[in-house]
């Protein structure tokens, strides 16, 4: 009985280790990332809001297909849109209206409670 709980204690140090391992590299990988980007979180949410019009919600730098981005969600007239920019150039790559986001139709059932 001991020996089981000994192996199952063992079997989830191990575990933890591991994650832990990877959890911090994958935290410098992202860390190496935004070292290399020529602009900054600031100035992508700028961009964001200029091309949109809106005001930013959330804002993070994100990897996608092997490019990294920033990826801005910004609201104007009731609408989420997702827009990513370019951490090189600080040009927006794409903005379209994110139809999953479900916080803004929570936030209008809010404002009618």
């Amino acid at each position: 009985m001991k020996s089981k709980f000994y192996l199952t204690a063992a079997a989830v140090l191990y575990a933890a280790v591991i994650g832990s391992a990877y959890a911090d590299k994958s935290a410098e990988s992202d860390a190496r990332a935004i070292a290399d980007a020529k602009i900054g979180m600031a100035q992508a949410v700028t961009a964001a809001e200029q091309n949109v019009g809106g005001k930013a919600v959330h804002a993070e730098y994100e990897r996608h297909k092997g490019q990294w981005t920033f990826d801005v969600k910004v609201v104007k007239d009731n609408k989420v849109m997702k827009v990513k920019v370019d951490p090189t150039s600080g040009k927006v790559i794409s903005a379209v209206e994110d139809k999953d986001d479900h916080d803004a139709k929570d936030d209008k059932k809010d404002k009618a409670d």
